[in-house]
């Protein structure tokens, strides 16, 4: 027999209802099986939505920060006296408006590797990111490249002590400049940039030089496959092969060691990928095939 049809029978026997045994424990449970309305199991707080949320607010007015999570509010209600779920202060955050403003989500591409971010002529896509490097005298600095992802060359690259968006839109300009013949409005149409969402990266000035420039925004987003590949995996290569093996003392060793380092690369490290021809050979090949 089951154990349900026990105390079912122990209840018929006794001549008492569900209301009459549960209000001597708690006249929170409205409705139920008997009343033929569905209750949420367990005790009630003693506090309705609109008075939690006039906790919640103090909460929030007293914090010291700017934007405070559900969680972080809901430990900070029990030195109040006040337990409450977690999925409750959640719904009552979100419909006042209190949650803190999150990135905007997005349609998520395939997350099978399936997809590629290689382009069959070069100037359709470049990729561009940033790392630091240290220096004796100046200390940390700043690396920006951008990279071809058809021939896989560096179109531009600037090193800086201070790592802006203005620092971040040297390659770029290096790179219309040096593929394009001159820099001008509208000059590199059909471009587009794969970027990351750092803060030189969203910043107003740039996006609007690229504007200004016909340049196509893509950005990369965390957890895409494909994401901003080719221009890290070029980073990696920089790292291994030259910043990792010098000291430098200032930022202009640097900036004479790594332009080597990046003419060698453009030229003898590409030979072989290409058939041994040079970057610019495959780059004028590609472009008069497709023309």
């Amino acid at each position: 027999m089951a154990r349900a049809t026990v105390y079912a029978r122990r209840l018929d026997e006794t001549g008492l209802n569900r209301d009459a045994l549960s209000a001597s424990q708690s006249d929170d449970r409205h409705g139920g099986r008997d009343r033929g309305t569905p209750a949420k199991r367990g005790p009630r707080t003693p506090l309705d939505d609109a008075t939690l949320l006039v906790e919640i607010r103090a909460v929030l007015q007293a914090s010291g920060f700017c934007t405070e999570g559900h969680r972080k509010v809901r430990a900070r209600l029990r030195p109040r006296g006040i337990r409450v779920g977690k999925q409750r202060v959640l719904r009552l955050m979100r419909q006042a408006n209190l949650l803190a403003p999150t990135r905007r989500r997005h349609r998520r591409g395939d997350r099978a590797h399936a997809g590629t971010i290689t382009t069959p002529r070069p100037d359709e896509l470049w990729g561009t990111d940033a790392t630091r490097f240290y220096t004796r005298r100046e200390g940390w600095c700043w690396f920006f490249g951008a990279i071809d992802h058809c021939v896989e060359d560096i179109v531009g690259w600037h090193v800086a002590k201070v790592g802006d968006r203005w620092a971040a839109l040297e390659p770029i300009r290096q790179g219309v400049q040096r593929t394009h013949g001159h820099y001008a409005p509208k000059v590199a149409l059909g471009l587009g940039l794969r970027m990351d969402w750092g803060p030189q990266y969203t910043a107003h000035q740039f996006l609007g030089e690229l504007r200004w420039l016909g340049i196509r925004p893509s950005p990369s987003y965390v957890g895409e496959p494909e994401c901003n590949g080719i221009m890290e995996r070029w980073i990696r290569t920089l790292k291994e092969e030259c910043l990792y093996l010098h000291d430098f003392a200032t930022l202009d060793e640097a900036r004479q060691v790594i332009g080597e380092f990046i003419e060698r690369y453009n030229q003898a490290w590409l030979l072989e990928r290409h058939g041994y021809r040079t970057p610019a050979d495959v780059r004028l090949s590609l472009t008069r095939r497709a023309a």
